[in-house]
């Protein structure tokens, strides 16, 4: 079975969204790490959640009718709930470089987060942690990040629906669009327990793979033909992002941002959104550009740009070899380099 997507790679990257830095940090021991989105001059954000076993930080006051309109940075990260603490490292940047909210007693960065679940991927006591949240800042620019098994991508693992011994490796990936001069960005990390398909044709580009490990089974047809998933640990899998944009949104429609990139997950995962998923995407608008063509058309930007960064995730990805003797292999990798066909 071909792992070759019919549709061109996607160029681009969320560092294209004026205003937005990207920064990663990665922990080579385990590996795990996490990932920043950074808008110094704040950003209004919106976030919706459609896995059933989310890991997130500071998601309630992105509700339209709650008072902050604007966060400052979003923070993606492995390590599960324990990833989480590497939000205050980056709230302890931000702080130093003047760049908060300002509550009259100092300025208040607001960086909420989400994490996902990469822990058998080598030592799960090592997860990423302030230190590692202060790092991603301190590494953040404007340029193109860096994609597959770096920040929160390190330890992703994807198609773990017939056994995690026949996955294959998931990563971080970016892409972006632009139409009438607004640019739609994001940045996703992929851990799905699903495939990752090509939006283009629904052909399987990485995931579950047949017995003998030689070729991707295709859990969808599998599924539909009877054959059993192995037990899930319930929130061992998420795919969590960040989208932005350069258009000026209301929290309203920074939150619709969020809900309509969750379109471009269902095309490059299947299955998503189940029950042991903590599917989390966040929107971020820097409101750079005055005008924009309409919420219709930055509705279909961002699921588009959503469907090709998770694409990415998977083609910049590469193998993995656990100190148990695991092997699990990229996207570009599969029966090639590895001699499984």
């Amino acid at each position: 079975m071909s792992t070759t997507p019919s549709s061109p790679a996607p160029a681009g990257a969320i560092t294209d969204v004026a205003g937005i830095e990207v920064g990663h940090h990665t922990d080579p021991r385990r590996p795990t790490g996490c990932s920043i989105v950074i808008a110094r001059q704040g950003a209004v954000a919106g976030v919706d959640v459609r896995g059933a076993a989310p890991g997130t930080r500071e998601t309630d006051l992105l509700a339209p009718g709650n008072l902050v309109e604007q966060v400052h940075a979003v923070l993606l990260a492995g390590g599960s709930a324990w990833g989480l603490d590497a939000a205050s490292g980056a709230v302890r940047w931000l702080e130093e470089q003047g760049i908060g909210l300002d509550v009259g007693f100092g300025r208040l960065p607001l960086v909420p987060a989400a994490v996902l679940f990469d822990l058998p991927v080598g030592d799960a006591r090592v997860r990423p942690d302030a230190a590692a949240g202060y790092a991603a800042c301190a590494a953040a620019s404007r340029a193109h990040p860096a994609e597959g098994n770096v920040g929160a991508g390190a330890g992703a693992v994807v198609g773990k629906m017939f056994g995690f011994g026949h996955a294959m490796k998931g990563g971080i990936g970016s892409a972006s669009v632009t139409v009438a001069g607004v640019t739609v960005g994001a940045l996703i990390a992929c851990n799905a327990v699903g495939d990752v398909v090509d939006p283009e044709t629904g052909q399987p580009l990485a995931g579950a793979r047949t017995p003998d490990g030689q070729a991707l089974r295709d859990a969808r047809r599998a599924l539909l033909r009877g054959e059993a998933p192995h037990p899930l640990l319930a929130g061992s899998n998420t795919t969590i992002g960040v989208i932005a944009t350069d258009a000026r949104l209301s929290k309203a429609q920074a939150q619709r941002l969020a809900t309509v990139g969750h379109d471009g997950l269902a095309r490059s995962i299947n299955p998503v959104h189940t029950m042991s998923d903590g599917d989390t995407l966040f929107a971020l608008a820097t409101g750079v550009r005055e005008s924009h063509p309409g919420m219709m058309v930055l509705a279909t930007m961002a699921a588009e740009a959503v469907a090709r960064a998770t694409v990415r995730a998977v083609q910049a990805a590469h193998t993995l070899r656990l100190p148990d003797g695991t092997v699990l292999p990229a996207m570009r990798d599969l029966g090639h380099s590895l001699g499984l066909r």
